[in-house]
C-alpha cells in the first residue's frame, strides 16, 4: 500500500474524530478580566459585487458610491447621503485594494476581504482574518472572543464562503444567520448551572481523548495526510482553550437584554428589518461588553445562489443583487439606490452607537466599524469601495475622503486599525505601513 494511503480504518479514524463533531455549542465561548479602561472595539461589515460608479460626466454621476472632492472638502453623493449627519464620524477612501487578490475571479474575493490572501488551486487554502487576529490578542477579556454573523449562515466553500472570519488555521469561522438564535446565543438561559458544569467536563474528557489518540493515528498517516490532520488537532486545541475559558464563565450572568425590544422573526424576505435586526445585535453585543469583535457578511459573491441575491426585489427594485451589479455600466441609477439601501442601514447601525454614552463620549468613539466591499465593480479587484466610521476616542481622524493610488495596499488600513486598538502587530498580509492621514 503506498505511503500516503495507510491502512487507516474509518471507524479507527472517528473513535479519534466523533467527540468533536458534537461541540457546536462551544463556539466562541471565552474568558477574560475586566478592561481597566473602557473597551475598544471593531466591527466589520462587507457586501458582495461593487458598487455604481458612473463617470462624473454621466448623467447618473449622482448614483457614483464615491464622494466629490476630496480631503475634509468632499461631498456624499446620493448613494451615501444617508451619512450625512455622521460626515464628522466617518472616512471614505478610494483607490485601495488587497494586490495579491487582484488576478482572481471577481467572485473569488469575499474570503480574502479581511486576509488579503491570494487564494490558489488546488487547496484554495487561505489565512487568519482581521478579526481573528485581534481576537488572540482581546477575546479572552469577553464571554465571546468575537462574533460572526452574515445572511447565509454557515461556511460556504472556498472562494464562495459564507463568512468573512477565517481561523488561525485558514479554516472559516462559522457564521450564525438567524436572529432569534443569536439573541439565545448572546443572552439567553444556559440551562442549569451543573448540567453546564457537567457537558464541560465530559468535553474537555473527550477532547483528552480525542488528542491522545490521535497521536496514533498521526503515526499511521502518509506525509501529505499528516499536514491536513495536523489542522485537524488545531481546531481540537482551539476548543480545548475555549472549554477551558468558557467554564469560568459559568459565574457570570449573562447581561439581561429584552427579547421584545428586538424583531427576531426577522428574516432575509424582509431585508430592511433582517439587516436592521443583524446590526441590533451587533450594537446589543458591543453596548454589554459581551465581546468586543464583530463580522457581518451581508451577502456573499455565489450570485444566484446567494439568500442576499433576491435583496433588492424585496425593497422594490427590479433583477437581483447579482443583476444589478452586472448592469451597473448601463444602468448605474438601479444599483445605486441599491447601494443608497444599505447605506441607510448601515447609517442606522452608527447612529445606534454614536446615540449610547460611554464615559466623556459615545459608544461609536470606541469602536471601529469598517464597511466596504472586495470589487469595485463585479469583476474588477481593485479600487474597493471602503468607509471607516468611529474611533474618534482612539485617536482616528474622521471626516474627510481620501483617494489613494493603486501602490496602497488596503491591509495598511488594518494596520492603521490594529494600531488604534493598541494591538502589537506592526505587519498584516502585504501591507506597507499604517495610513498617516487615519490618525488624529
Amino acid at each position: 500500500m503506498a505511503k500516503n494511503t495507510p491502512d487507516v480504518s474509518r471507524r479507527t479514524f472517528l473513535r479519534g474524530t466523533g467527540a468533536v463533531l458534537g461541540l457546536p455549542f462551544l463556539e466562541s465561548l471565552s474568558f477574560g478580566a475586566t478592561a481597566a479602561e473602557l473597551p475598544r472595539r471593531m466591527a466589520f461589515v462587507y457586501f458582495p459585487f461593487g458598487v455604481a460608479l458612473p463617470k462624473e460626466k454621466d448623467k447618473n454621476a449622482a448614483w457614483n458610491w464615491f464622494p466629490s472632492g476630496e480631503g475634509k472638502d468632499f461631498k456624499f453623493r446620493r448613494t451615501l447621503e444617508s451619512l450625512e449627519p455622521l460626515r464628522d464620524d466617518v472616512t471614505v477612501m478610494s483607490g485601495l485594494s488587497h494586490p495579491r487578490c487582484r488576478r482572481l475571479g471577481g467572485h473569488d474575493t469575499g474570503d480574502t476581504w479581511l486576509t488579503g490572501v491570494e487564494l490558489k488551486a488546488p487547496s484554495y487554502g487561505n489565512e487568519m482574518s482581521l478579526d481573528q487576529l485581534a481576537a488572540q490578542y482581546i477575546g479572552a477579556q469577553t464571554r465571546f472572543p468575537s462574533m460572526t454573523l452574515s445572511s447565509d449562515g454557515g461556511v460556504g466553500e472556498p472562494t464562495r464562503s459564507t463568512t468573512i472570519s477565517f481561523a488561525r488555521t485558514g479554516r472559516p469561522v462559522p457564521a450564525l444567520s438567524s436572529p432569534k438564535q443569536i439573541f439565545n446565543r448572546l443572552f439567553g438561559e444556559s440551562g442549569g448551572e451543573a448540567s453546564v458544569r457537567r457537558k464541560l467536563r465530559n468535553t474537555r474528557s473527550l477532547l483528552d481523548l480525542v488528542l491522545n489518540h490521535s497521536r496514533t493515528v498521526r503515526g499511521r498517516l502518509g506525509s501529505r495526510d499528516r499536514g491536513k490532520f495536523d489542522e485537524y488537532l488545531d481546531s481540537v486545541r482551539d476548543v480545548e482553550k475555549r472549554v477551558e475559558l468558557s467554564q469560568k464563565w459559568l459565574d457570570v450572568p449573562k447581561p439581561k437584554v429584552e427579547a421584545k425590544t428586538l424583531d427576531l422573526s426577522a428574516t432575509p424576505d424582509g431585508p430592511k428589518e433582517y439587516i436592521r435586526t443583524m446590526y441590533d445585535l451587533m450594537y446589543l453585543a458591543f453596548r454589554t461588553d459581551t465581546t468586543r469583535l464583530a463580522t457581518y457578511m451581508i451577502g456573499q459573491v455565489a450570485g444566484a445562489t446567494t439568500i442576499a441575491n433576491s435583496f433588492p426585489t424585496a425593497v422594490g427594485l427590479k433583477g437581483n443583487w447579482h443583476g444589478l451589479a452586472h448592469g451597473g455600466g448601463k444602468n448605474p441609477e438601479a444599483l445605486g439606490k441599491f447601494d443608497q439601501f444599505l447605506a441607510a442601514q448601515l447609517a442606522y447601525f452608527l447612529e445606534r452607537l454614536k446615540d449610547t454614552p460611554e464615559g466623556d463620549g459615545s459608544l461609536l468613539d470606541r469602536t471601529l466599524v469598517l464597511y466596504g466591499s472586495s470589487n469595485s465593480k463585479t469583476h474588477n479587484n481593485q479600487n474597493y469601495p471602503t468607509l471607516l466610521a468611529g474611533g474618534r476616542g482612539l485617536g482616528v481622524r474622521r471626516g474627510q475622503f481620501l483617494k489613494y493610488s493603486s501602490k496602497t495596499p488596503f491591509s495598511n488600513v488594518f494596520v492603521t486599525m490594529l494600531e488604534r486598538m493598541r494591538l502589537p502587530v506592526e505587519h498584516f498580509a502585504d501591507s506597507s505601513g499604517g495610513l498617516d492621514e487615519l490618525i488624529a
